[in-house]
């Protein structure tokens, strides 16, 4: 089936300063090949990435609203950005509205990742070097810990560094960051394949029952005649 859809949408949640404006401009240094600071990163307490809050739904007159949105439209991925040095402290409240959000996209069958940000705090070993990032230890608790809290397998848990005080791009970083966005762009693909499938089954069903009715229709017709 053809479809019109030219990129990946995947939304970004987190807490203010978790890593999200500075996951974008990292992937987007690394497209680039050098630093970039093109999203606003930081820690103050407005964010041009924030965090969406389930309790306030996105309503029909909201700007940008679109009634009837195709694939191209909709969000393909979801990936919760959490600070790994604050996975054991994370606010009850900022976990409850993670929890129901990430409820809604179970329903929906929409796939969502963790990408666990600042494991240069975890350690000065992994800051140091990041190439052992999944074989040190702290990290790994670090992944399992976030796993357990938010329900996914620790393969859905992306441990990364982002690009902050860097003056130049490092192999070992851009490995990291790639290996997390190739998996959302994997699971963003799973998800529109399924999408695109589902709707060819739906308008097969919805043929065979008008192929239905037009035959119902010709036999009654016939035995009038008759």
């Amino acid at each position: 089936m053809e479809t019109n859809v030219t990129a990946a949408n995947i939304l970004l949640i987190g807490q203010i300063g978790a890593g999200k404006s500075s996951f974008f401009n990292s992937v987007d240094s690394i497209f680039r090949g050098r630093v970039m600071n093109k999203a606003c990163s930081g820690n103050s307490e407005r964010s041009i990435t924030t965090m969406f809050n389930p309790l306030v739904p996105f309503e029909s007159d909201s700007a940008r609203y679109i009634k009837k949105p195709e694939l191209k439209d909709k969000i393909h991925c979801v990936a919760f950005v959490i600070d790994s040095s604050t996975v054991d402290v994370m606010p009850d409240k900022v976990l409850k509205h993670m929890k129901d959000l990430q409820a809604r996209m179970t329903h929906r069958g929409l796939p969502h990742v963790v990408l666990l940000t600042k494991i240069d705090k975890l350690s000065p070993e992994v800051d140091d070097d990041v190439t052992n990032t999944y074989t040190h230890t702290t990290v790994c608790e670090a992944v399992n810990k976030a796993a357990k809290i938010m329900g996914l397998p620790s393969a859905h848990i992306f441990p990364i560094k982002n690009y902050v005080s860097e003056p130049n791009l490092t192999t070992a970083l851009d490995i990291l960051i790639m290996k997390a966005l190739k998996r959302c762009l994997e699971f963003a693909d799973d998800f529109m394949d399924e999408q695109l499938l589902r709707k060819a089954a739906e308008e097969k069903m919805n043929c065979t029952e008008v192929e239905n009715d037009q035959n119902h229709i010709e036999e009654k017709i016939e035995n009038m005649i008759n």
